[in-house]
């Protein structure tokens, strides 16, 4: 239902006005469970992303609780996103130029500037954008993006580090490295004996995460073993809680994060809706996809003042959430109380996190975003589709994560263009035994009307496809003997801009020439609308328009008799749209 008055504004007041005591106990549980995923994904995507493993925590807090009061879906759980994490690192480390402090505050101004772009949105209602990325581009660029995480943790999976450059030049770099001896041997155990543990776990759907698991168990091996004097360890989180550290910032900074902020925020509204949509739908709900993009924002611009960086929905451990039983935004909050408990309580901990171990889990996240299935579904289903899926895979490998968002989007509206350019186009006939009038190359049995040509075009007319149109139409009358009048089955035809409308009187103009006439039959009024606004009244007078294909012919032939296998049909008019 649409929630109204303050649930429109505070939706998490209003699901406390409603809260049910059964729900506590559930809500409590799911977020203790979460949180077990909370630490070590945090920490990790922070890594990912080239800051201090603290910030990812203090990402996962702050948003939690800004989300639990602003955002509309009552389980979903924001914090930082194995997909995100190479876009943040390639917009702020090139600014920090290895300043940790500043490669902070960096990333805590662009968490700000992606919330206020998604918060604007969401009040100016533009959910819309989302479609700006069609599904097999997505595939691409998610593909692309777990790979460029998957090479950027390879080095500290085995124990080494890389100067990290480009993904074809970084995939030389590790061979070198592994070639050259410099894989640490305990290192490389506990990374990839953890990624092994996940897999192996993920594969038998085990009930107990197997993130957990391997950060529990080389947590303990490196204590009781004290190895972390010799072992690359993730190292004690620093005391105290989430705060500003917006530092030494410019207005430079701004200018130089405008772009990253708009991608970033793109694709984690994207994430986040698609995901907050379909737990809707499962639990009998709805999310207004506006509402949803504003709570979004507003838990990103609270992280980004409080030593955030930018966050989204998590596709594993909201699922987790759900799992467990999570019934509304008190989960989150649950797991944020956690997480404050852990830093001030427990924050040495992690002082024996072995950095392999972090690396094997932001892998093994990013492995799930890997798509063989849609790219091979794809293959099979539609080759075009497949074509751009893999062309905006290699441009981000080619071109960076920044760059391949822009080459998604100029990929998703090229194929926009694409199919409006070459649709389907249709010349229709009689076929006995079938009402109404059908496509004549799936029906070869089918007959023409004497002296007419009925044609279909499937797509919008405008300044890509209008020429074709033209060209088509002739073609059709070219291939016909003795053709007195042309109808345009128009119902397909939504939109005419003024460019195809130059081509349609062209067209008209041409048939004229010929003897022919054109005849409009089932144009939806607000094109003919349009026709008059541009002028044309005078050109297709009320007699050129034609409430059916049907009622058409009915015109010319004077509401011809034809037998139809025994059953005689009289008129046309009546007769079901035309397929």
């Amino acid at each position: 239902m649409r929630r109204k008055g303050i649930g429109r504004w505070l939706p998490g007041a209003a699901t406390l006005r409603d809260y049910r005591r059964a729900w506590l106990w559930p809500d409590v549980r799911a977020g203790i469970v979460v949180t077990a995923l909370l630490i070590p994904a945090g920490m990790g995507y922070a890594v990912a992303a080239g800051l201090p493993p603290e910030t990812g925590l203090y990402a996962t807090i702050v948003p939690l609780l800004a989300y639990a009061v602003f955002g509309p879906s009552r389980i979903l759980v924001l914090g930082p996103d194995s997909a995100l994490a190479p876009i943040i690192a390639a917009s702020i480390l090139p600014l920090a130029l290895g300043d940790e402090r500043r490669a902070v505050a960096l990333a805590g101004l662009l968490a700000i500037m992606v919330g206020v772009l998604l918060l604007l949105g969401g009040i100016l209602r533009l959910g819309f954008v989302t479609d700006l990325l069609s599904k097999p581009i997505r595939v691409g660029y998610l593909n692309a993006v777990a790979l460029l995480v998957i090479l950027s943790q390879i080095p500290k999976l085995l124990g080494f580090s890389i100067e990290a450059i480009a993904p074809l030049p970084d995939i030389v770099a590790i061979f070198e490295g592994i070639i050259g001896g410099e894989v640490q041997l305990d290192a490389a155990a506990f990374g990839l004996g953890s990624l092994a543990i996940i897999f192996i776990l993920r594969w038998l759907r085990s009930p107990v995460p197997g993130v957990l698991v391997v950060v529990v168990l080389a947590t303990v091996i490196t204590a009781v073993f004290a190895l972390s004097s010799s072992l690359p360890v993730v190292g004690a989180l620093p005391f105290g809680l989430p705060a500003p550290a917006l530092g030494g910032l410019q207005w430079a900074d701004v200018w130089s994060l405008a772009l990253p902020a708009a991608g970033i925020a793109l694709v984690a509204f994207t994430d986040s809706a698609v995901l907050s949509r379909s737990l809707a739908a499962r639990r009998g709900e709805s999310v207004s996809g506006s509402q949803e993009m504003s709570g979004i924002g507003i838990a990103n611009i609270a992280g980004g003042l409080l030593g955030g960086f930018p966050v989204s929905a998590s596709s594993s451990r909201t699922p987790v959430a759900e799992q467990a039983g999570s019934r509304t935004q008190l989960t989150g909050v649950v797991g944020a109380a956690l997480l404050i408990a852990f830093i001030l309580i427990a924050p040495g901990v992690t002082a024996y996190l072995p950095s392999a171990t972090l690396a094997a889990v932001v892998i093994g996240a990013a492995v799930s975003l890997i798509d063989v299935r849609g790219v091979l579904r794809l293959i099979r289903m539609d080759k075009v589709d497949a074509a751009l899926s893999l062309a905006a895979f290699v441009g981000v490998i080619v071109f960076g994560v920044l760059a391949g968002i822009l080459v998604t989007i100029g990929l998703s509206l090229l194929a926009f263009v694409q199919q409006s350019w070459r649709p389907y186009k249709a010349e229709l006939g009689r076929v006995t035994g079938l009402r109404g009038y059908h496509d004549l190359s799936r029906y070869p049995e089918g007959e023409r009307i004497p002296g007419v040509v009925i044609v279909r075009f499937d797509a919008p007319l405008f300044f890509a496809n209008g020429a074709m149109f033209d060209d088509w139409v002739r073609s059709r009358v070219d291939a016909v003997d003795d053709v007195k009048t042309v109808i345009l089955a128009a119902e397909p035809i939504t939109d005419i801009d003024t460019t195809a409308m130059d081509e349609l009187v062209e067209l008209d103009d041409y048939l004229a020439s010929q003897g022919i006439r054109l005849v409009l039959a089932e144009m939806k009024d607000p094109v003919i609308d349009v026709l008059r606004r541009y002028g044309l009244t005078e050109r297709f007078t009320p007699d050129r328009f034609a409430a059916t294909v049907g009622a058409a012919v009915d015109e010319l032939t004077g509401g011809l008799r034809r037998d139809l296998e025994g059953t005689k049909w009289e008129g046309e008019s009546d007769e079901p749209p035309t397929r």
